[in-house]
């Protein structure tokens, strides 16, 4: 304890009602952290406390950091009521000696909002890569029998991952001292530290995505044992301090004399599971997120066909003059759009970023008057492309566009190994066509790119699917000298200046064209409106309780598929029908179909109560059975709740128990009675099927 008072004696503080935090006043370091709301102590031990860390390579050592706790500062000092200035200078690094370099920080702390703001000025010789800020030394959960997460958002859906008690290493044995995990800000810019009541956001609050950041746990010494990842339970084992550190890794690359201005970084505590803590993500998304223009028919209820004409090995399955008779049978299914796989030269992952058509599938004229005709239908047709990649097998790469490689830090390309079609041998991955990383960020290479996006538009579409428009093959930056730009050029955020580029290509055209993509994360959702899914049962829809109405699609290839159709109904999701891995026909799976057409009925007979409302997830009434159950819950804009139970069971019916408090007068509907009754007591539900219950 007269350590403790000692320690508070040494301290600069910002506090109110919601938190506490502390800095030492000679070194600047995060001392000490409490949510005072719930008395969770997040930074308990000010000896642990650490400041920042920076990366500064020489020229031949790259391993060379800035250690904060090295450091003295030049000044920490309460600027305001609710805000401290702290001022590192002249840093002294671990084998570069002292470098003229200066850090300077604001932390604010505004009602229960904590706000971390940062500049980097270099006047040195060397690059600084990274800096790690805010730094904590100490990170703890509630209490010591706690359970701690980290979630974050990925392509739709809530990861978890344990951090306490148990902690798996993420980034390989050979390659780290202690056990450690990271959450890339390419996969989203938030994640939360979730406990069994309450948690914390902690988020990069730049959506404007210019630099990469991670999210950084690293646990010392280590665990317990590397069978169960067991972390040790006391504050010492084998007389070494026992400790999680978390930290804000921003990828700045400053170049020698130059300054940059770091992203915020947020955090704020909330009680409850994760839908309090994404509600605060909400709240400031609201602050920038700009809704896409979305055609009107793309947000009503449909369906889609995926459908592939070719593969990479030129099985040629589908010619272009054929293409108007699959669009025939969807229309005549209910289907509203085919998107079109493997159309362009080269087929599906061939001969990319070209977006020409295939002499194999038949003439531009005939795909011309393919897609009039089925439109002409009612079909709309959704050409598949990638242009973030390039085929290094064509003739285009090897004369023209391997000019605009990505480049590494070696002055070497990145490259993937790209898919495997059709033949053995390109199953086994011997003759797969490796796919050169192309860089976006160089303005010449977008050129290049949206003039063969424009052959979409040429060819009379209604839209296009960008795959794998949320990656670049776990590429990050660019280091190429001639690409038109200062680098590195950060690759994901070159991504909106491209589908800006795109959307004003389309406009000329069409400026009902649709853009569609597959898993985009939530800031591109502003260009790629309508997301391109596949889920699973433990999904966790997050994108759908962030934004209740953007149009999102999922995948359906089983023969009587009703489990996944049931998930597209609880959480609002367009059906798309791929049978045989979307080589097929409509009318491959008729069960499937016939289930599907259900669904979408209901949807369409109460579309107040299960399309135009919120989705709420599960919030606002329980459930349950005497069996396996999953529900989900709606609100109309009148306030009037409809929730959606749907029988995991395979082979039994269950009986379920519904409780929305305040309610009174409920009708219920199934897919297959989809006429409304009165309800009041135990829903009898059959096995693989779902009822809908809503307040009148």
């Amino acid at each position: 304890v007269a350590g403790q008072v000692a320690a508070e004696g040494q301290e600069v503080v910002l506090q109110n009602n919601e938190l506490l935090v502390a800095f030492d006043k000679g070194s600047g370091a995060l001392t000490r952290m409490e949510r005072k709301s719930s008395r969770w102590t997040l930074e308990r031990r000010p000896a642990l406390g650490v400041s920042f860390r920076l990366h500064a390579p020489l020229p031949n050592r790259r391993d060379n950091f800035v250690l904060g706790n090295k450091q003295h500062a030049m000044s920490v000092e309460r600027t305001s009521s609710d805000q401290v200035r702290l001022v590192w200078t002249n840093l002294v690094s671990e084998h570069g000696g002292v470098l003229p370099i200066t850090l300077t920080a604001v932390v604010t702390l505004k009602g229960g909002v904590l706000t971390f703001d940062a500049t980097l000025k270099n006047d040195s010789e060397l690059s600084v890569e990274t800096i790690d800020y805010p730094y904590f030394g100490d990170l703890n959960p509630p209490t010591p029998t706690s359970q701690m997460q980290a979630e974050h958002m990925w392509v739709g859906n809530l990861l978890s991952n344990e951090v306490y008690p148990h902690f798996g290493n993420e980034k390989g044995y050979w390659g780290v001292r202690f056990p450690t995990k990271t959450i890339e800000s390419f996969q989203t810019l938030f994640f939360l530290l979730q406990t069994e009541h309450e948690g914390f956001y902690i988020a990069m609050h730049d959506p404007t995505v210019r630099y990469m950041l991670e999210f950084t746990f690293e646990q010392h010494p280590g665990v317990v044992d590397s069978i169960s990842n067991q972390v040790p339970r006391r504050d010492e084992i084998s007389g070494i301090p026992v400790h999680l550190e978390f930290r804000t890794c921003h990828f700045v690359f400053a170049h020698p004399h130059s300054s940059v201005e770091l992203a915020p970084i947020v955090m704020r505590g909330y009680d409850g599971d994760w839908h309090a803590g994404i509600d605060i993500y909400k709240q400031w998304r609201d602050t920038w997120f700009v809704p896409a223009r979305i055609p009107a028919w793309s947000k009503d209820v449909h369906a889609w066909l995926q459908l592939q004409i070719d593969g990479a090995e030129q099985d040629y399955s589908i010619p272009y003059r054929e293409v108007a008779k699959y669009a025939e049978e969807c229309a005549q299914n209910g289907v509203t759009a085919i998107q079109l796989v493997g159309w362009n030269h080269g087929g599906q992952d061939g001969g990319d970023p070209s977006l020409d058509t295939d002499p194999g599938l038949g003439t531009w004229q005939e795909l011309y008057d393919a897609i009039a005709q089925s439109q002409a239908r009612g079909v709309k047709m959704i050409l598949f492309g990638k242009p973030i990649f390039a085929d290094m097998s064509t003739d285009l790469y090897k004369k023209e566009l391997y000019k605009y490689d990505a480049i590494d830090p070696y002055g070497n390309k990145y490259e993937s190994n790209g898919y495997s079609y059709t033949t053995p041998t390109q199953l086994a991955g011997i003759n797969n066509r490796r796919r050169a990383i192309m860089d976006v960020v160089s303005p010449a290479y977008r050129d290049v790119a949206t003039r063969e996006f424009e052959k979409t538009t040429a060819l009379g579409a209604a839209g296009w699917l960008f795959d794998e428009v949320m990656q670049h093959n776990g590429v990050m930056y660019s280091f190429s000298a001639d690409h038109g730009y200062v680098p590195p050029g950060y690759l994901f955020g070159a991504d909106m200046p491209l589908a800006a580029q795109f959307r004003a290509a389309a406009d000329k055209v069409n400026p009902g064209f649709i853009f569609s993509g597959e898993g985009p994360q939530d800031w591109m959702l502003q260009y790629y409106p309508l997301a391109y899914l596949r889920i699973s049962a433990d999904f966790r829809h997050v994108s759908r309780y962030i934004d209740s109405h953007a149009p999102a699609i999922v995948k359906v290839a089983g023969f009587d598929d009703r489990e996944m159709l049931n998930l597209i109904l609880l959480y609002r999701y367009l059906i798309s029908y791929e049978p045989y891995n979307f080589k097929g026909h409509i009318t491959d799976f008729p069960l499937t179909v016939a289930y599907g057409k259900r669904i979408d009925a209901l949807r369409r007979k109460y579309r107040a109560w299960l399309w135009d409302s919120e989705f709420r997830d599960t919030l606002g009434a329980t459930v349950s059975s005497d069996g396996g159950h999953r529900y989900s819950v709606f609100r109309t804009a009148t306030g009037k709740r409809a929730v959606i139970i749907v029988n995991t069971e395979s082979s039994k019916g269950i009986t379920a128990t519904l409780n929305i408090q305040n309610s009174e007068d409920l009708m219920a509907a199934t897919p297959e009675q989809p006429d409304a009754q009165p309800t009041s007591g135990p829903l009898q539900i059959p096995a693989r099927s779902a009822i809908v219950v809503m307040e009148q």
